[in-house]
C-alpha cells in the first residue's frame, strides 16, 4: 500500500506542531519521490535532498516542480541523460529556520572571578537563549545526521556548556564591579551573543539572542553585604545606641511587675550617665543614688552605726588618701560625734570622756568602755576615777 500510495502522492511538504523539531525527514516508501513532484517549502523553513549519502540540492522557501532543469546538482550526480522518466531515490529533510526561544542555561558549578573591591568571589548564573539555523546543510553534516527528527533538546546541553565554558573569561574580561554587574547584564549578554554566534558558525547555528536573568553569589557573601548596608542606614552608631535603649526603657515601662520597672529604672541611669557623663576629667567621682525619700537610719545606742548604702565604684586612678579616725562617743544615752583623736583629748580633759564611757569607731564590733581601747586609753591618764557613792 506505501509503494501504491506513492505513485499518487505528488506534494512534498512539512508543517510542524511540535514546537521543538529543528530537523523532520520526509517519509516515503523506499525513498522513491515521484519526477514532476510538488515541492512545498514554508516561510522559515528549508529543505535539504540528500541522494546516495550526498547533499544533492537545498531549497529555501517557494513551491518547486522537481524537474531536471530544477536540480542541475542532482542531475549532475545521477549523470542520466534522459531526464526523469521515472521516480528516483532521494531523502528530503526539512530544516526549521525560525527562532527557538525560552532555552534556559545555568551554571552548575560557581565561576570564580577576581573583583577590585571583593577580591575572589564566586558566581553563579542564570538565564535564557534563542537559537536560529542559519546554514541547514552544515547542521545536517555536523549534528542532525540522519536522525529523522532532530530536536531542540539533543543538542540543549552541548549549547549550555558552550555558554558557561564563554561566560566566566566573558565577566572576568568586562572588567565591571560585582556590584554594578545588575545594570551591565544587558551589555554582556550581547557580547556573548555575539561570541557563541561565531563560535557555533561552523555547525550552522547561531545565537540572536542571549539573556542573563540574574547573577547571584554565595550565601554567606550576601549576608555580609547586608550587614554592611545595615552599617550604611543606621549612620552614627552611638545615636542608635541610645535610640534602642530608650526603645527598652519604654517596652520595660509597659512590662507589668518589678522586674520590668527594676530594668526601666536601670537602663535609664545608664543613659543618663553616657548622656552627661562621658568624658568627665579623671577623679571625678560620680554622686551616689538613693531612691526617693530614703534616709540613713541613725546608729542606735549599744550597736555601731548602720552603714551607708553602697555608692557606684571610684573611677580608675590614684587611691583616695587616708582619713582621720572618726570616733563616736555614748553620752547619757545619746550619740556624740565623730570625734579625731585630739577633740577625743579635750573630751578627755573637760571630764566628758571617762574610763566607762562607751565609744565605738570603724573595725569595732560594738559599743566598748574608753579604757579598754588601747588607741584611747592613753588619753585617760590623766582623768581621775568617777567619785564613790555618798553615805
Amino acid at each position: 500500500m506505501d509503494a501504491l500510495r506513492g505513485e499518487f502522492i505528488d506534494i512534498i511538504e512539512w508543517t510542524d506542531d511540535s514546537r521543538d523539531t529543528i530537523v523532520w525527514r520526509f517519509p516515503r516508501h523506499d525513498n522513491e519521490i515521484k519526477m514532476g513532484a510538488k515541492l512545498t517549502v514554508r516561510e522559515s523553513q528549508a529543505a535539504v535532498f540528500i541522494n546516495e549519502g550526498q547533499v544533492a540540492d537545498s531549497f529555501r522557501p517557494g513551491m518547486y516542480t522537481l524537474k531536471t532543469q530544477n536540480m542541475p546538482i542532482l542531475s549532475t550526480l545521477k549523470g542520466w541523460k534522459y531526464g526523469f522518466d521515472s521516480p528516483f531515490k532521494a531523502e528530503v529533510y526539512f530544516v526549521n529556520t525560525r527562532q527557538f526561544t525560552d532555552l534556559k542555561w545555568g551554571t552548575q558549578n560557581p565561576v570564580i572571578v577576581r573583583d577590585p573591591e571583593f577580591g575572589m568571589v564566586r558566581l553563579r548564573a542564570f538565564g535564557a537563549y534563542a537559537i536560529r539555523v542559519i546554514d541547514p546543510t552544515a547542521l545536517l553534516r555536523e549534528l542532525a545526521g540522519t536522525d529523522p527528527q532532530f530536536r531542540t533538546e539533543e543538542v540543549s546541553e552541548y549549547l549550555r556548556q558552550i555558554i558557561v565554558g564563554r561566560l566566566g573569561p566573558a565577566l572576568a574580561s568586562s572588567g565591571v564591579p560585582m556590584l554594578d554587574l545588575a545594570t551591565r547584564q544587558n551589555e554582556i549578554g550581547a557580547t556573548l551573543a555575539t561570541a557563541l554566534s561565531a563560535e557555533l558558525a561552523p555547525v550552522g547555528i547561531a545565537i540572536p539572542k542571549f539573556v542573563i536573568e540574574n547573577i547571584s553569589l554565595p550565601p554567606e557573601v550576601e549576608q555580609a553585604i547586608d550587614r554592611r548596608s545595615q552599617m550604611g542606614i543606621v549612620g552614627n552608631l552611638d545615636q542608635y545606641t541610645q535610640f534602642q535603649s530608650a526603645q527598652a526603657i519604654e517596652a520595660a515601662a509597659n512590662n507589668q511587675g518589678g522586674a520590668g520597672e527594676g530594668l526601666g529604672i536601670g537602663l535609664g541611669m545608664a543613659l543618663g550617665q553616657r548622656a552627661a557623663g562621658a568624658g568627665t576629667q579623671p577623679g571625678y567621682q560620680q554622686p551616689q543614688y538613693q531612691q526617693p525619700g530614703y534616709q540613713q537610719p541613725a546608729p542606735q545606742y549599744g550597736a555601731p552605726p548602720a552603714a551607708s548604702p553602697p555608692g557606684p565604684s571610684r573611677p580608675s586612678g590614684p587611691p583616695p588618701l587616708p582619713s582621720a579616725e572618726q570616733w563616736f562617743v555614748g553620752w547619757n544615752g545619746q550619740q556624740l560625734g565623730p570625734f579625731d583623736r585630739a577633740q577625743l583629748a579635750q573630751r578627755a580633759a573637760g571630764g566628758e570622756l571617762r574610763p566607762d564611757t562607751l565609744i565605738w569607731t570603724a573595725g569595732m564590733a560594738q559599743w566598748t568602755p574608753a579604757s579598754q581601747v588601747a588607741q584611747v586609753a592613753p588619753l585617760l591618764a590623766n582623768v581621775p576615777p568617777p567619785l564613790p557613792p555618798q553615805g
